[in-house]
């Protein structure tokens, strides 16, 4: 079974550089995910065929609400799916329930992401799109999940009954082969190409 990919950009590209990367991904794979911040889902939504999830959006609806995010402002310029609870980003789990709700309502796809299995037990009542394991002090590190903490992700298999992705630190073919053998559906990664000098190589590396 083919993983599925989501590619986290966080900060690291904006502007023309996210566009670039954006066509590096496309030409390889149209079906990877990509996460982008919001100045930049119209010009990826605009110039290529991936799925666009942008990397926050909150559950506020038209109004009074200076600096945020509606769902609908997004999906009105590309973004199908956001992200919600990184590591990065917390969310505490009302707020979390509230923008799920207005996501789903709206035809939004939801990414969620859990930092420990009593996080992902407790995010699976909300049926996301995707759940993804992610252990926070792994996140941007030199080690992988799949190598620090193999037998969580055997455990979360077991005891979460949901399907999930798993990310932090993955890195190359082999993390994701144990993550996938262990009850993974795929995988969360940014570093490993977002910060790559030649990102396409390291995709072909990555994924084959």
């Amino acid at each position: 079974m083919k993983p599925i990919v989501i590619i986290n950009f966080k900060t690291y590209k904006s502007g023309k550089d996210t566009l670039k990367l954006a066509k590096v991904i496309e030409k390889f794979d149209k079906k990877i995910i990509i996460g982008v911040q919001a100045t930049d889902l119209h010009s990826i939504y605009s110039l290529t065929n991936l799925p666009i999830f942008i990397q926050h959006v909150d559950f506020v609806e038209s109004g009074k609400n200076t600096g945020f995010i509606t769902p609908e402002a997004v999906y009105d310029v590309g973004a199908r799916g956001v992200f919600l609870n990184h590591s990065e980003h917390k969310l505490k789990y009302r707020v979390i329930k509230k923008t799920v709700k207005r996501c789903k309502k709206i035809g939004l796809k939801v990414a969620v992401f859990a930092g420990s299995l009593k996080e992902a037990k407790k995010l699976r009542r909300l049926k996301p799109d995707y759940l993804i394991y992610e252990p926070p002090e792994l996140v941007g590190g030199k080690i992988s999940v799949s190598k620090a903490k193999p037998e969580i992700i055997g455990k979360i298999a077991e005891k979460l009954k949901y399907p999930f992705l798993v990310g932090a630190g993955v890195k190359t073919s082999e993390d994701i082969k144990i993550a996938m053998k262990l009850g993974a559906k795929g995988i969360a990664v940014s570093s490993a190409i977002t910060k790559a000098k030649n990102p396409k190589k390291v995709l072909k590396k990555l994924l084959g």
